[in-house]
């Protein structure tokens, strides 16, 4: 039988990486779609299939679901989506609400992260961004306090979210990552997953983005 999802992106992590990870998790059998930025970086491949799948807004990532004739772009509108249909959106009212405040703060803390590394002046942004990074983990690991994950002890879609920042930030700064024993705990407890470990052990180190100076993989 096909897989009857796939998930469209660049051949790197970037924003498709916490979608990918919440497929994996929950074992669904998928079709990682990947096209190539190519030498020039245009990434033609795409270009050539942007206007042929029928999304409402063509852009990656993307994610088709046949089996329910879903197809949607935006990775925030897919991660909610897949929490809709494997019930991880939280279980109570609580870790919904709790789940919802966390999705929007990590995609704060991204857009930080996102304009230091960008930067033209990179040096010099990443020394000042480094000044602000321990509070912001604090804040974060105060969030968790002594769940398991983000929401409470059960996974939620958010983890996935919050997982990419935190694996970024530990390649970037593991001196100040490092101090945060819950933060640390939680990236361990996600990847100590079977079906995680054995997706990381498959695809081996990739880069977090396809561009600028932070060219590292996880």
């Amino acid at each position: 039988m096909s897989s009857q999802i796939t998930v469209g992106y660049w051949d790197f992590r970037g924003l498709a990486e916490p979608i990918r990870n919440l497929l994996v998790f929950q074992g669904v059998d998928f079709v990682d779609k990947r096209y190539s930025k190519g030498a020039d970086g245009k990434g033609q491949e795409w270009l050539d299939e942007k206007f042929t799948l029928g999304l409402d807004f063509p852009n990656i990532p993307y994610l088709i679901d046949s089996a329910n004739n879903v197809k949607i772009t935006q990775s925030l509108a897919i991660l909610r989506y897949l929490a809709r249909k494997y019930k991880l959106e939280g279980e109570t009212e609580e870790q919904k609400n709790r789940a919802a405040v966390l999705e929007q703060q990590v995609y704060d803390l991204n857009m930080n992260f996102f304009r230091t590394i960008f930067s033209p002046d990179f040096e010099k942004n990443k020394a000042e961004y480094l000044k602000t990074l321990p509070d912001q983990l604090k804040a974060v690991s105060n969030f968790i306090g002594s769940n398991q994950y983000s929401t409470g002890n059960s996974v939620t879609y958010v983890d996935f979210w919050l997982y990419e920042l935190l694996v970024k930030l530990k390649v970037f700064s593991p001196d100040i990552f490092n101090q945060f024993n819950v933060l640390v705990s939680f990236v361990d407890r996600l990847e100590s997953n079977k079906n995680i470990a054995a997706w990381r052990k498959k695809k081996g180190p990739q880069k977090f983005v396809g561009f600028g100076p932070f060219q590292v993989e996880y």
